[in-house]
């Protein structure tokens, strides 16, 4: 089980391992409050690539697959996260404001899909 939330929502029992998936701490929120129990900053979009999305919201599907290779070289913390999966589940955290169109519905796909092979 992969759950995405916003790291400014309240925690929850669902929420299995709590991991952070942005580069930067999120502002005004204490590490008590987060309740995290994992960051991994390496698997956030590099800034290059947040950068471009930022500038054109409307490039969703290339955004996915520039997202996508860059995921394709981080194997190691992507094993790391499907092998929590099993136990619990996972809810990736992100701060993003945009629920729809994130690095965080991107990466859950991409995990998904790993699983799956």
């Amino acid at each position: 089980m992969i759950r995405i939330k916003r790291v400014f929502e309240a925690p929850s029992q669902d929420d299995g391992c709590r991991i952070l998936i942005d580069r930067l701490w999120p502002r005004r929120l204490t590490r008590r409050r987060a309740k995290v129990d994992l960051w991994f900053k390496d698997i956030a979009p590099s800034d290059e690539l947040k950068n471009w999305l930022v500038n054109d919201p409307l490039k969703g599907i290339e955004f996915m697959r520039r997202y996508f290779h860059e995921l394709d070289n981080k194997k190691e913390t992507i094993l790391q996260i499907i092998e929590k999966t099993k136990d619990k589940g996972v809810t990736l955290l992100y701060g993003a404001k945009d629920k729809e169109m994130n690095h965080a519905v991107v990466l859950q796909e991409y995990l998904k899909a790993q699983i799956r092979r």
